[in-house]
């Protein structure tokens, strides 16, 4: 095991200290810096190498019992320190994670509030002496000017603000100024804002264990974000055998009951937009492993059955949800050496009633059993609300069939609730050693460093949408989501799309569709977007018949020893290099604009690489490329992307 390293500074300053009403609190490199006040409101501020970027926002509890937290608050004593050690991540996007901050703790007799000032980043959280019951929080993001943010709005079109609260957190981003946000909706995290000197502020939370997930709102056009929060559910509607998700009928007037851990809110602060693309600081803020041992947890790559609609060709028996197709796909998974097969929405008898039966095409056991056979594991989709009901139940009954896995889905809620929902689906499945794969999900916010089984979030408008979106600009989304979405975790895009298109001849299709953009692009997301259980979300038969690109896709790591963003503009481009053992992988990522890049590639080992590169007509036929092997000689390589384009390298 690697030595872990840490030393800790704690000053306690009382008597007359203790009466302070401002508080500084800089990063260990002295370019970031945090003032709190407390005076008669409680307020942070955070400035970078002298250049205001938040100006003095609020931040406020109401308790149920009356109690306010911030107005006038009279701090006893204060507690500061400096920790600098090295976090193991067996299971994330570099194997070592350096932990470095100052950090100053505020107490009072009812709760403890604490900042963190990272070298790239502002964090904070109350803390309560004793569980409470929360009424409202203010939390309040002024921006020290007008800028423009990357906004993802909620989608849902409703008429009030409450109703936007259920949301799978899918949608595209406008880039708006803050001023002028749309006044009928909320966003959800993260956000990310342009600021002054090209540095990128991107707003997240952390460690969201028992407090629901947190909103962004701006009805008056300022310059200020507030945060929105959902009540805690107090009636749901009664289920009909029709719903996958559990509806909400009525609320409390308060957003969470019982709190024990609140959780961090930051800013992350990037001097450039690739900084964005490799932060880990909400890995960082969360809490450490929680379940012990990781080595039965296996991260891959999944053959998924549900994006081309089970369609095989070249077969001699009907596919469908059955035995037979499912048997086809761990033949090819096997072949290949693709890791899982995942059985989506339809094996189970009673998909909204009960999953404890399978439909009569399927004989589940004889498919886990051939799947144990050829060396790849079974993962098996269900919906939240009946998951929920018969946790445990569905836990020993699929994991004694030998089931490695759950893709949940159809959450589409954050409310405290739900938040518990998350952690302790978490904790039955580690119990019986399965992993998740949380869809119709919220935004990552760090479980996966506390419950390192929880390998995928969903959160994201993924490659699903290519199958009834015809007006989306899916490309575009796809350069902006490293500097956005994907800053706060793993995401399960499902990309691997063998049917390919530029922009002018795309076009929905249910159950044979395509993507935007080329080839490279779809083999280059293997690189740049982070997804511990990675899917392959087309046909098998579609695979078979471009072996080069599925070698290259089936053999990619899923989880790395180190990542590094290269280069790359928000909504423009993405350059990043990956590391697993001594095999590198670089990985660029384009809008619809051709582009010309000289990329560095000082860090790589000089010999033979393979590359795919967008072939020479790849702007008129998106499936067009080119592999070939190029002799890395030089530290600076000039590479070539078609509109919509991409382009991946592999060390030898």
């Amino acid at each position: 095991m690697k030595r872990i390293l840490t030393f800790v500074l704690a000053l306690v300053a009382a008597g007359s200290l203790a009466l302070a009403k401002d508080y500084t609190l800089t990063s260990p490199d002295g370019h970031l810096s945090v003032k709190v006040d407390a005076g008669k409101t409680l307020t942070y501020s955070i400035v970078r190498d002298g250049v205001v970027l938040i100006e003095p926002s609020c931040l406020q509890i109401t308790l149920a019992d009356g109690k306010v937290w911030g107005p006038d608050a009279r701090f006893r004593r204060t507690v500061r320190r400096s920790v600098d050690t090295s976090v193991e991540a067996p299971l994330f996007k570099r194997s070592a994670v350096r932990d470095h901050f100052n950090e100053v703790a505020l107490f009072t007799k009812e709760f403890k509030l604490v900042f963190r000032a990272y070298d790239d980043g502002i964090a904070w959280r109350f803390e309560p002496v004793k569980p409470v019951t929360v009424k409202a929080e203010d939390v309040c993001f002024t921006f020290a000017d007008d800028w423009t943010a990357y906004v993802p709005y909620v989608n849902q079109h409703t008429e009030t603000l409450e109703s936007q609260f259920f949301s799978s957190q899918e949608s595209q981003y406008n880039h708006d100024r803050i001023s002028e946000w749309r006044k009928d909706r909320l966003a959800f995290l993260p956000i990310t804002v342009d600021a002054a000197g090209g540095v990128k502020l991107c707003v997240v939370e952390a460690d969201l264990l028992d407090y629901p997930g947190m909103y962004l709102y701006n009805g008056n056009g300022s310059r200020t974000l507030k945060g929105v929060f959902a009540p805690v559910p107090a009636g749901y509607a009664a289920e009909d055998g029709r719903t996958f998700q559990r509806l909400i009928e009525s609320r409390k007037d308060v957003i969470a009951e019982n709190v024990s851990v609140m959780p961090w809110r930051a800013v992350i602060v990037a001097p450039e937009a690739k900084d964005l693309a490799q932060s880990d600081l909400t890995w960082r803020l969360a809490s450490p492993n929680a379940i012990g041992d990781v080595s039965w947890i296996k991260p891959g790559k999944v053959a998924w059955d549900w994006w081309n609609g089970w369609n095989l060709y070249g077969v001699d028996f009907e596919t469908g949800i059955n035995t037979q197709t499912y048997k086809y796909y761990i033949d090819f998974a096997a072949s290949k050496g693709i890791e899982y097969i995942v059985m989506d929405e339809g094996w189970a008898k009673h998909t909204v009633l009960n999953m404890k039966e399978t439909r009569p095409e399927i004989d589940l056991p004889e498919i886990v059993n051939y799947g144990k056979s050829k060396g790849v594991g079974v993962v098996l989709w269900t919906i939240a609300r009946l998951f929920e009901d018969q946790m445990e139940e569905l836990c020993a009954q699929y994991s004694a069939m030998g089931v490695k896995g759950w893709k949940i889905d159809f959450m589409d809620h954050d409310d405290q609730k739900m938040v518990h929902f998350y952690r302790r689906a978490a904790e039955v499945t580690a119990k019986y050693h399965m992993f998740v794969d949380f869809h119709g999900a919220y935004k990552p916010v760090g479980m996966s460093r506390t419950y390192p089984n929880v390998l995928n979030y969903e959160g994201v408008y993924g490659l699903e949408n290519m199958k009834w979106n015809a007006d989306c600009d899916q490309v575009t989304y796809d350069v902006t989501i490293p500097y956005t979405r994907l800053v706060a975790g793993p995401a399960d895009y499902t990309q691997g799309a063998m049917r390919n298109a530029r922009k002018d001849n795309y076009r929905a299709v249910g159950d044979e569709p395509m993507s935007q953009g080329t080839r490279c692009h779809q083999l280059a997301e293997y690189v740049i977007f982070d997804a511990p259980l990675s899917m392959l979300c087309d046909s098998p038969s579609n695979y078979l018949r471009e072996p080069e690109c599925t070698e290259w896709i089936a053999g990619i790591p899923t989880v790395w020893d180190e990542t590094i963003a290269l280069d790359g503009q928000i909504g423009q481009y993405v350059v990043m290099a990956r590391r697993k053992g001594d095999v590198w992988y670089v990985g660029a990522l384009n809008n619809w604009d051709a582009r010309d890049l000289e990329i560095d590639l000082s860090f790589l080992p000089k010999g033979k690489a393979e590359v795919f590169a967008d072939g020479i007509n790849a702007h008129r036929a998106a499936r067009d490329y080119k592999k070939c092997e190029v002799e890395v000689k030089a530290d600076r390589m000039k590479i070539h992307l078609a509109p919509g384009g991409g382009w991946v390298l592999k060390t030898k």
